[in-house]
Parts: C-alpha cells; structure tokens; sequence
C-alpha cells in the first residue's frame, strides 16, 4: 500500500540523505538504538501507517522493522523540505 513511500526512504537511507531530529536521537539512547540500526529497520522494515497533520496536511509514515540484531524497532519518518528523509522518531514496543 505504501511501497513509492517505502522505496523513497530506502534510496534516501541509501544515499544518506537522511536527518535524525534531536527527538530521535533521544529516543534512540533511552531504547539503545543506533544510526546504523535505523538504516538497517528502514532498508529491511515495512511501512504499516500513514498518518497526516490535521493543520499543515503532512505527511509521516510509521515503519517497523529489525534492527542489526534482528531486535524490532519502530520508526516515524518523512521527506522534509530539502528532499531529506527526516527520521521524526524512534522507539521500541514495550515488552
């Protein structure tokens, strides 16, 4: 249903031409997760939400995926202004 978006992000992460906001890298040392395993949850994961601002109409898409040891790890992503992937968030479903 969202694979243009899925495929978007992957040549984004590919390139490196991606953003991880201060709230991510927050989120990434509460949950142990690395830059390296973002890229792997977005290149291996799948997009399973769309969801859209009520005020500006944009749009973020949630996407679970793995991270480099196989761990599940959730990710809140979007294209920002400069064609960027930007990482809004990440975290880890409570066990």
């Amino acid at each position: 249903m969202f694979e243009q978006a899925l495929k978007r992000f992957r040549s984004l992460v590919r390139k490196r031409q991606y953003i991880l906001t201060i709230h991510a890298l927050e989120e990434m040392g509460e949950d142990d997760v690395l830059a390296e395993d973002v890229e792997n949850a977005i290149l291996t994961g799948q997009i399973i939400e769309r969801q859209v601002d009520r005020g500006t109409r944009e749009r973020k898409y949630v996407l679970v995926g793995t991270d480099c040891f196989g761990e599940s790890v959730n990710v809140v992503l979007k294209v920002g202004p400069t064609r960027k992937a930007v990482v809004i968030t990440v975290y880890r479903e409570e066990k």
